[in-house]
């Protein structure tokens, strides 16, 4: 991906920049997030929270469940509702899940991995030049040196 991608919500209320390309992108197939988005998966580019730049607009904090039970905050516009990113608890606010589908050109970030496919819808059918995972995964066998730097620099 390249850098300063932009993205917002469907009013167009909000826009947002990424400073930087994401660490890594999930597609998770996990039965929460399918219930979460009302879809068969959800696509998150995971990104310090400081490299995503709001440009305009006014974004609302929702304080929403979360499978881990550590909850997240689902950053949303004020005026559509439409979920741009959000913050999981175990990162707290310090990494950014930035839902790929608001950005202008979601084909900038393709999944870097499918996590929690052992309950995957049964008719998606995943790519064989990208790692598929039946839970999840451990960070230092997949994320590039670089990228796990700036994850251990975003969270200390």
């Amino acid at each position: 991906m390249t850098t300063h991608a932009e993205g917002g919500c469907t009013c167009s209320a909000v826009r947002y920049r990424l400073l930087d390309s994401p660490l890594f992108v999930h597609c998770c197939h996990c039965t929460w997030c399918q219930r979460e988005t009302g879809a068969s998966f959800a696509l998150n580019a995971m990104i310090e929270a400081d490299r995503v730049e709001l440009l305009s607009g006014q974004v609302e904090s929702v304080e929403t469940l979360s499978n881990s039970g550590k909850g997240q905050q689902i950053v949303r516009c004020r005026n559509c509702k439409v979920a741009l990113w959000s913050h999981y608890g175990g990162a707290g606010g310090k990494i950014s899940f930035v839902r790929v589908g608001t950005l202008d050109d979601p084909s900038q970030c393709p999944p870097s991995a499918h996590i929690f496919t052992s309950t995957k819808q049964p008719w998606i059918e995943l790519p064989k030049d990208v790692p598929v995972f039946e839970t999840f995964y451990r960070r230092s066998e997949y994320w590039p040196a670089e990228h796990i730097e700036r994850y251990k620099a975003a969270i200390a």
